[in-house]
């Protein structure tokens, strides 16, 4: 019986360990998430700035150029192969489509179209909410109910935002946000997954080399054809999206995604909307009333709660 009551009490003890082990992970998985949003919190002022001097098109293409040119010398550097193994060839495709054209171009077209930097940013509060539901129908992924309750509340603060700023319909550049998000969402649940085998860093690195054959001859085109007039300001602005927000910033990222949950670790983007209003006003004197200050603190209210509800349930074997 002794014998019995030892066997039960190690079995405890380990499991213990390992349910603290799991915690660890899961928190530093949202602490890199949160250092992968700080960097991304800065795209849309270095988007505007950028088409201070280049059309939307081309500098949608030449982020991904420049991003591409770093991944290609990371890879060449560790020695790694420069090209994916072809059975993830499907997600690094849809990772390409997603975050390497979509999001980029949806946006700089929503703010080259009149959208403010603090109102896109804002819409974009909504992609939290659009990863969580790919963590769960690609990845497998099963929040406890209190995470959708408060996922679902910063979604409705941001649509009521956004109809109440809209005169109560939503604007084409509202759509293209909405459209940006929806290409990031499918692009982070899938680099989350190939994160869980492969370093962040080649994920994205391997993303970009898949879409290179589209991404440098059309950067090379458009370059001699949209009349590009270049200065100091632009090319940092080039420079910050398609060095840290195309590739730096992707590598704590998805590794954070990995370590965390894609789901939960993805929440952590609901402090975005706050820190990217704060590069608009200490970067380009952007003002905003109390309205976008609300609908982002509401929002950054609701990421707290997210992080609290942390128990997931079991996850499905990955679908490939």
């Amino acid at each position: 019986m002794r014998d019995d009551d030892s066997a039960i009490e190690t079995a405890s003890v380990a499991a213990g360990r390992t349910g603290a082990a799991a915690r660890r992970s899961a928190w530093l998985g949202t602490v890199l998430a949160l250092v992968g949003v700080v960097s991304f919190s800065g795209s849309f002022p270095g988007t505007v700035f950028g088409m201070r001097g280049f059309d939307p098109y081309l500098l949608t293409f030449a982020r991904a150029g420049l991003a591409t040119l770093a991944a290609v010398t990371c890879l060449a550097l560790a020695g790694a192969p420069l090209l994916p193994p072809r059975r993830h060839l499907r997600s690094y495709l849809v990772i390409a489509v997603g975050v390497v054209f979509g999001f980029p171009l949806f946006s700089a077209l929503a703010l080259h179209g009149g959208a403010g930097t603090a109102h896109a940013a804002v819409v974009t509060g909504l992609l939290p909410a659009a990863t969580a539901v790919g963590a769960v129908l690609r990845a497998g992924e099963r929040p406890r109910p209190l995470f959708w309750i408060a996922c679902a509340g910063g979604a409705i603060s941001i649509t009521v935002f956004v109809l109440t700023r809209g005169g109560g319909r939503f604007a084409v550049a509202d759509l293209l946000l909405v459209l940006a998000l929806v290409g990031a969402a499918a692009g982070y649940t899938e680099g989350g997954r190939l994160a869980r085998e492969t370093p962040g860093w080649r994920v994205i690195s391997y993303s970009l080399v898949v879409a290179a054959p589209v991404t440098v001859p059309v950067t090379v085109v458009l370059a001699f054809t949209t009349d590009p007039s270049p200065d100091a300001v632009s090319l940092g602005g080039l420079a910050y999206v398609g060095l840290v927000s195309m590739f730096l910033g992707f590598i704590p990222w998805y590794a954070g995604l990995a370590m965390g949950g894609i789901a939960r670790a993805g929440q952590v983007q609901l402090a975005q909307p706050l820190l990217t209003l704060l590069w608009a006003w200490l970067l380009m004197g952007e003002r905003f009333g109390w309205a976008t200050v609300a609908a982002a603190l509401a929002v950054l209210v609701c990421v707290a709660v997210t992080q609290v509800s942390r128990g997931f349930g079991a996850r499905r074997p990955d679908r490939t």
